[in-house]
């Protein structure tokens, strides 16, 4: 067909013009995505936010090129130019597709394995919003999510992790579409990839149909039938990978730009002679089925809408609410902290968490099979099931990776809000999609429990060490280690205000409530617990460890020896602040000694003393631990007076 020929021919030149590029699956998927695009997707370029349109996800990023190209035939605002910037500084066509960068992406994509997962979020994401706002006559909330993915993605773990609870769920709107071309980057698929993808599929609870030899024609009824199937869709289409160039079906056209030569040939091939340049047939093709059938189904959405707003105004407000993110911290107001309550941080996590989602029905959340140990139980609500999508907990199971990826996608949907919890020493389970998430900017709340070597009896398999620091280490990630509850409350009003993730990480082990924290000196992310301007020393602190500098700070009184004690619940907040008033909370460098129960590393910003733990922990009942390992009052107390001299 001309379209696509024209549609392979300048997805070639941007990726030649760029010299950079995967042209093997833009070739072989070039006709999958022409269906989907021109046939089938519902969408609006003049409202590519609309609510209602269909989703897809390029799990498979590499083949940007030629998502580039389609959105351009569509309207969106790409234009020729665009193409020709592809991979180029600054540009709107980066190498890998990002949501918050150009006109018509769905979801950030690239790494492998993460698209399938974030689909399985946005089809979570619209049948939970079906399910609170669609009336009898009025189903505003009616949409498909779609997913092109390759080989790589099947191979990754996380995408089957993802389809398997999307099976469970029984999320049949979503439709995934795998290009099979059986090459990976190192060689034939069959060198490490053996499995029948379809039988595991079938044992996911999809609907799976494999299309050995196929046209257009086919692929749309094949795609039309699966939208009215009662499971969630896999669609197997067998291509040839570089399809038309001399290098077909081999892994050489996997990541190099066609030569010279080859593109010429493969020009001659298609029956095209220019460069970067599409026919009117092929922008009347698109305007006259992609374009107008959006703006149709626009229009008549937009009726229903106002219709819907009339019949049910109630309704309609908390949908205007959810649509931008509002959150009513009412409940978490009213929570009264009272001085010298003992209580640990994950159980007051878990008072705040079911006080904000009771009043917060557009918060979703649960944990990878942790409820009962992170306190992600939320009393008032039920499990969603594949029968009954009312209640606000999703049930995980032990997929930590799968969690954050389909979390990533509910919040790319939007309309919802997200938590997940995990114990924090598994937050290496999650590492690649909390960084997606960072990446996208999406309020993704983490809550992270078990939070150091006082998780006691589990032993160094269980007691993170190093974990707090990966995640500090993340660009645009907030971690939030509160010390008390009232640190806690402020956590959570911070965390689902963001508009970037959150993590707040939580003790196993009692807390005691020894001050009364100020809101607007939490937000600072570092403030004075125990001040005297004639102290020479500072002790800086988060989590758990603030009260064992209190503790330490009262010892060293009795020495006459006056220290200042700093709660630093967020690294993040705190270099927010201005130079003043961080200048003011660390003073002298020289005499500023950190404490934190994990490893040291990057708390010599701030301090030139660093007592942490930078070893794995051991196993015993907690108090043991601790003092094995230095971390108690006496311990601690002899090493500043050390420091002190």
């Amino acid at each position: 067909m001309k379209m696509i020929n024209e549609l392979k021919s300048v997805t070639m030149d941007t990726i030649c013009n760029a010299k950079s590029g995967h042209p093997g699956m833009a070739l072989s998927s070039a006709p999958i995505m022409y269906t989907l695009y021109n046939k089938i997707i519902n969408a609006y370029p003049r409202d590519s936010k609309w609510i209602n349109r269909d989703r897809f996800v390029l799990a498979s990023g590499h083949a940007s090129s030629l998502l580039y190209n389609v959105l351009h035939l569509c309207g969106y605002n790409i234009g020729i130019d665009d193409l020709k910037e592809f991979r180029k500084l600054g540009s709107l066509t980066p190498g890998h597709p990002e949501v918050n960068e150009t006109d018509g992406i769905d979801a950030t994509s690239g790494p492998l394995g993460q698209g399938v997962p974030m689909a399985v979020g946005m089809a979570l994401a619209e049948k939970k919003l079906a399910t609170m706002f669609n009336k009898e006559g009025y189903e505003i909330i009616d949409h498909y999510t779609y997913v092109l993915c390759g080989d790589g993605d099947m191979q990754e773990g996380v995408t089957g992790e993802a389809a398997s609870l999307a099976g469970n769920l029984n999320l049949n709107k979503l439709i995934v579409l795998y290009d099979a071309n059986d090459v990976t980057l190192d060689g034939p698929l069959s060198n490490s990839f053996s499995e029948d993808v379809a039988k595991r599929f079938e044992a996911y609870k999809f609907n799976v149909v494999t299309l050995d030899k196929w046209d257009i024609e086919l692929l749309e009824k094949t795609i039309e039938k699966a939208k009215k199937s009662d499971k969630p869709s896999l669609i197997i289409i067998k291509t040839i990978i570089g399809e038309g160039s001399k290098y077909q079906g081999t892994c050489k056209v996997h990541g190099s730009p066609l030569d010279e030569e080859d593109l010429k040939e493969l020009k001659i091939k298609l029956g095209v002679k220019d460069s970067f340049n599409y026919s009117e047939d092929s922008y009347k093709d698109f305007y006259e089925h992609f374009y107008l059938r959006g703006k149709r189904n626009y229009s008549k959405w937009k009726k229903k809408v106002k219709e819907y707003k009339e019949k049910y105004p109630g309704e309609y407000e908390f949908l205007c609410r959810c649509l931008n993110n509002d959150i009513d911290f009412s409940s978490l107001d009213k929570c009264e902290i009272i001085l010298d309550k003992e209580i640990s941080s994950r159980n007051a996590s878990k008072i705040m968490l079911n006080l904000l989602c009771d009043c917060n029905r557009n918060i979703v959340g649960g944990s990878a099979d942790v409820a009962k140990s992170v306190m992600t139980s939320l009393d008032n609500s039920s499990f969603i099931t594949k029968d009954d999508f009312k209640g606000q907990t999703i049930n995980y199971g032990i997929r930590e990776f799968a969690m954050a990826s389909i979390n990533n996608g509910i919040l790319l949907h939007g309309g919802l809000k997200t938590f997940g919890g995990s114990f924090l020493v598994f937050s290496d389970y999650l590492k690649p999609a909390l960084r997606m998430g960072s990446l996208m900017g999406l309020n993704n709340v983490y809550l992270f429990s078990h939070d150091s070597i006082a998780v006691g009896e589990d032993g160094p398999t269980h007691q993170p060490v190093e974990q707090l620091a990966m995640l500090r280490s993340i660009p645009n990630f907030n971690v939030i280690r509160p010390s008390n509850e009232g640190e806690v409350k402020f956590a959570y009003k911070q965390a689902f205000s963001s508009d970037n993730p959150v993590a707040i990480i939580l003790s196993r082990q009692n807390l005691k409530t020894k001050y009364i924290v100020k809101e607007d000196e939490f937000k600072k992310g570092a403030y004075f617990v125990k001040y005297d301007k004639d102290s020479r020393y500072s002790i800086i602190a988060s989590g758990s460890e603030v009260n064992l500098a209190i503790d330490v700070y009262e010892m060293l009184l009795k020495d006459n020896i006056k220290v200042n004690v700093v709660s630093m619940p967020s690294w993040y907040m705190f270099e927010k602040q201005s130079k003043k008033y961080k200048k003011s909370i660390l003073g002298n460098y020289n005499k500023t000694i950190t404490l934190e129960m994990l490893s040291t590393f990057g708390w010599s910003k701030y301090g030139k003393y660093n007592i942490g733990v930078n070893s794995f922990g051991v196993s015993g009942k907690a108090s043991d631990v601790i003092k094995y390992m230095k971390f108690d009052i006496n311990s601690i107390y002899d090493e500043i007076k050390k420091i002190i001299k």
